[in-house]
């Protein structure tokens, strides 16, 4: 399945990376509010996880795609649900 450790150790990076995000999400969705959580930085990472994705898809790379694509899938919902309660601030 890997051919060495280098793709081992590629792949645990891109699964740590990815479920990074996953305590703000669960936080998020558990306390429904956003005021601390910086949409700013969440769009910055998107648009280098969607690079990422890029570079994956150029070289071929399926573990480098799956795991990005992970990562754009969470904090596409941490963005989206930053959104909704910061607005249910201002209401």
């Amino acid at each position: 399945m890997f051919n060495n450790h280098t793709e081992i150790i590629g792949l645990a990076a891109g699964i740590c990376t990815s479920i990074s995000l996953l305590p703000q999400l669960i936080k998020l969705i558990k306390n429904k509010k956003a005021e601390d959580l910086s949409l700013f930085y969440l769009l910055i990472l998107f648009v280098g996880i969607s690079l990422w994705i890029w570079y994956g898809v150029l070289r071929n790379d399926v573990p480098i795609i799956a795991t990005n694509s992970f990562s754009a899938l969470l904090n596409g919902i941490v963005i989206i649900l930053g959104i909704k309660y910061k607005k249910n601030l201002k209401s």
